[in-house]
């Protein structure tokens, strides 16, 4: 496999573009908003019947989506295993794919009657969302050398805003002129935008999936895929176990992604519940972070390349440090504005350098790049459950979600706390180039 080959890379990038109008449409704006909408009663009644049991809409899509990420949590390692051992990476992000994006497609058959049908789609599409990243973030060690690793991930981050922002743009004036397009209602072209999220994520796919290498290394597995699959984790285990630096780099993961994905989750919520802001409002919100984050990436994949990533890292966790504190003292629409500008730029930025950053820390020498990608993503699911039941007990138990985003600043220390005992040789691959 030839690096450096700029189709292929092109390719690779490709996939955020296709699946980030999921993390956008589904996750963040518009599937929320027309949830809640279709769940709650004439009479403002929130409780919903999922199978018999009766429960708060909001609750149920919470603990769907804590459910999502635990389970792809459990079942990522093994399968990230069998990948590295039979070279079929390719193969089982394919999978997720069409798991996810015929997910999404289903959803356009919720009216809000068939609350189970919808929490069965939104579970088995972001299953497919998060199962698809381990494999295709192990692509980018195969194609690429690792001093171009931060600029092709801002890269694909930077198409996936892109993307993602004009679908949504699409959807939302599909939404508001419904009778232009000759829907009967609102609601009808909403659903219509959740199928279209499901056709652009199946479609932009195949772009990658015709070019990505299969089976770089041609491996010829002998023996039972499961077996096997389960020693290359459990080998690639006890390598993460001796290499301190990789082991630093996942705890600071960890603390500093709880922050930052419990802000891009709820930060909608807050200016919603805090501020009263209306859905437009909200969705401007939504487009301004995302545009932002197009700079941010390459901004912050410029600075790695003259400071190093550590350098570019810190700064980042330092920045998100005051963007919780100024979220305490938000009070007008125009300041949350500001602040959404503020989250763009270092959230495309700590996105793309985290995962190029973790990619640099894989040994040169294996094969094994799923199994240790498994690691990284399994860390990056665990922290969106921990993060956003943490933010949601406190917001339960104080009332006030501004307390809440003091919270995460405690997240950010600690990020930041780790990411400082990381001690980087000179010789390291993680420190900027020399003029």
């Amino acid at each position: 496999m030839q690096l450096n080959n700029s189709k292929v890379i092109n390719a690779w990038c490709m996939y955020d573009w296709a699946n980030s109008v999921y993390s956008l449409v589904i996750t963040s704006a518009i599937f929320p908003i027309y949830y809640n909408a279709v769940t709650t009663g004439a009479d403002g009644s929130d409780r919903v019947d999922f199978f018999g049991l009766e429960i708060s809409n909001s609750v149920l899509y919470s603990y769907s989506l804590s459910f999502s990420f635990l389970f792809v949590a459990a079942i990522l390692p093994i399968l990230s295993g069998i990948a590295d051992y039979s070279g079929k990476k390719k193969f089982l992000m394919k999978l997720f794919v069409y798991l996810g994006s015929f997910s999404c497609m289903g959803l356009y058959f919720f009216t809000g009657d068939n609350i189970e049908w919808a929490i069965i789609c939104s579970v088995l599409a972001s299953i497919g969302y998060s199962g698809s990243l381990v494999f295709y973030d192990a692509f980018l060690p195969e194609i690429a050398t690792e001093d171009r690793f931060d600029k092709i991930s801002a890269k694909g981050y930077s198409l996936g805003y892109i993307g993602s922002v004009i679908l949504l743009i699409v959807n939302l004036v599909m939404i508001e002129m419904f009778d232009v397009f000759w829907f009967e209602d609102k609601g009808t072209a909403t659903r219509f935008a959740f199928l279209l999220v499901g056709v652009w994520w199946l479609a932009f796919s195949q772009i990658t999936f015709l070019r990505l290498p299969d089976n770089v290394h041609n491996l010829k597995p002998k023996n039972n895929v499961f077996t096997e699959g389960y020693k290359e984790l459990k080998k690639v285990w006890y390598a993460v176990k001796e290499e301190r630096m990789t082991k630093l780099f996942l705890l600071a993961f960890f603390f500093y992604n709880m922050g930052v994905q419990t802000v891009m989750y709820l930060a909608a919520t807050f200016g919603s519940k805090e501020l009263q802001l209306d859905s437009a409002k909200l969705i401007l919100t939504v487009l301004i972070i995302q545009l932002v984050a197009i700079g941010g990436a390459y901004l912050f994949a410029h600075i790695s390349n003259l400071k190093g990533n550590k350098f570019s890292l810190l700064l980042m966790v330092f920045i998100w440090i005051f963007v919780c504190l100024g979220a305490y003292f938000v009070y007008s629409e125009n300041e949350f504005f500001l602040l959404a500008f503020v989250v763009g730029l270092v959230m495309g930025g700590i996105q793309s350098l985290s995962r190029s950053t973790f990619a640099k820390l894989i040994p040169e020498n294996t094969i094994d790049n799923a199994s240790y990608f498994s690691f990284y993503d399994v860390t990056y699911n665990l922290s969106i459950v921990v993060g956003t039941f943490c933010y949601g007990i406190i917001d339960q138990i104080t009332n006030s979600m501004r307390n809440s985003t003091l919270a995460l600043m405690l997240f950010f220390a600690v990020g930041m706390g780790f990411l400082i005992l990381l001690k980087l040789p000179k010789s390291s691959k993680l420190e900027p180039k020399k003029a």
